[in-house]
């Protein structure tokens, strides 16, 4: 028997992706949920979290899977109540209320993983190992998806704190913050708002040391989830999400792509240690371009 976790907020990411890992962990007992609505087969379910807290006090780890922008009460709740906490990416609204929960989970000397799944995909380690060392001459990201498909009628995600194309751009963010052999900044971009939406639908962002960013949600048919490097010793590309790595046009062989079952088991190991993973540098991305992009208006957008 695994460790009891709980697993906050069964919507879509919760039951494609983290229960079916942690039905998979040998390190995991997915031990009780709380939603609104959403619940799993066979597993006891709350819809209110200060009653979980008060009723199931054995489940030490809480993994929160809700929208960024209630994410931030949960976590201080289960902090507070000493539980470990994992949290979906974006790991919040904000930065500042992130770095806060940082401060809260090292006074109460519990673990607090902000965690990146793209990061686990498969191809991405190889692309970090041919990457280090070397000068970057360019890097491109392609990241478009159909929101239609990947949030359907999830009003919340053009709302403030949303992010918009910025939630699955933060992915590609993500990546580039891991592979890069050195950091870059924002210089500058240009933000595509729906007429009747508060979030960017479109991004084309343009960084230091020659990385460009392209995020769309708008695209119908194959979905597009990559990046193309150039160095003076050749190419590297990323596709599928960083599930596929090409060097010079050839496809490594980077074993099965285990995005979050890896998460799952890095948070066992973190428990294990008694320490937090905490990195913020995706989101500061996401932040400057919200900060520094030219806003352009284009057509409404309605599911």
């Amino acid at each position: 028997m695994g460790t009891p976790i709980c697993l906050v907020g069964i919507g879509k990411i919760a039951v494609d992706e983290h229960v079916p890992s942690l039905n998979a962990s040998a390190d995991w007992d997915l031990a009780a949920t709380v939603s609104r609505a959403g619940t799993v087969d066979g597993v006891p379910a709350f819809t209110d979290f200060d009653r979980f807290l008060d009723e199931r006090p054995e489940v030490r780890v809480v993994s929160l899977c809700l929208p960024p922008v209630p994410r931030y009460d949960y976590a201080a709740k289960a902090i507070a109540a000493g539980r470990h906490v994992m949290l979906e990416k974006p790991p919040g609204a904000t930065l500042a209320e992130v770095q806060a929960l940082q401060a809260q989970a090292e006074a109460a000397g519990v673990v607090l993983f902000t965690t990146w799944h793209s990061r686990m995909a498969a191809g991405v380690a190889g692309a970090k190992a041919w990457l280090a060392g070397q000068q970057l001459d360019a890097l491109h990201i392609t990241w478009r998806e159909d929101v239609r498909k990947w949030h359907p009628g999830q009003d919340w995600v053009f709302e403030p704190g949303g992010m918009g194309v910025m939630d699955p751009g933060i992915n590609a963010l993500s990546i580039l913050t891991e592979i890069l052999p050195a950091p870059v900044f924002l210089r500058s971009a240009t933000l595509q708002f729906p007429a009747n939406r508060q979030t960017p639908i479109a991004a084309d962002l343009q960084f230091s040391g020659g990385v460009t960013a392209d995020f769309d949600w708008r695209q119908t048919g194959p979905q597009t989830w990559g990046m193309k490097a150039r160095t003076a010793v050749g190419e590297m590309e990323l596709a599928d999400g960083g599930a596929t790595l090409l060097i010079n046009g050839e496809t490594q062989d980077v074993g099965p792509n285990r995005e979050y079952p890896a998460l799952y088991d890095r948070m066992a190991a973190l428990v294990k240690s008694g320490q937090s993973d905490i990195d913020l540098a995706p989101m500061v991305h996401v932040a400057d371009a919200l900060t520094l992009g030219r806003r352009e208006i284009v057509a409404d957008f309605d599911f």
